[in-house]
């Protein structure tokens, strides 16, 4: 399975969102993987599932992210997704310089320097690109948000 990136995700989020309240109801949702076949599931298991009468799009993210694993799930055994996971752990370790179980886009930047992947002329931004990722709107990363970005950049 393809994985897509964050701002197809996005549109797909805004088109199934029909009502534009910037919430997928369960029915929303269940239309939209009845019509691209990925899953059939009732209302009850939906709800059962995702524990929530709608999801916003950091909850829509996740959901994807769990379905995709469960269909990579076949290809994939239990042990490279333990593996894929420590690895991500590791990696986030590396951005979070004062350990605080976030990454800054201060503490990204710094970390990109030393890699020599960001100058002072870069014309990214990197509380932009914090900002892109940041699904609860705190001004940095947290581990799962990381994760995201990890799994849907992958593509």
């Amino acid at each position: 399975m393809c994985l897509l990136t964050q701002s197809d995700l996005k549109r797909i989020f805004e088109k199934v969102d029909v009502n534009g309240d910037g919430l997928l109801s369960l029915e929303e949702l269940n239309r939209m993987l009845e019509i691209t076949g990925t899953c059939q599931y009732s209302i009850q298991e939906l709800e059962s599932l995702v524990e929530t009468k709608s999801l916003g799009f950091s909850e829509f993210l996740f959901f994807y992210n769990s379905i995709s694993e469960q269909q990579n799930g076949e290809s994939r055994g239990s042990g490279e997704a333990e593996e894929l996971e420590s690895d991500l752990v590791k990696t986030f370790k590396v951005f979070d310089l004062d350990g605080d179980g976030f990454i800054t886009s201060h503490e990204l930047e710094s970390v990109l320097k030393r890699l020599g992947m960001w100058d002072d002329t870069n014309c990214n931004d990197s509380t932009t690109m914090i900002r892109f990722y940041d699904t609860n709107f705190d001004g940095r990363l947290d581990f799962q948000e990381f994760k995201n970005m990890m799994l849907v950049s992958r593509a």
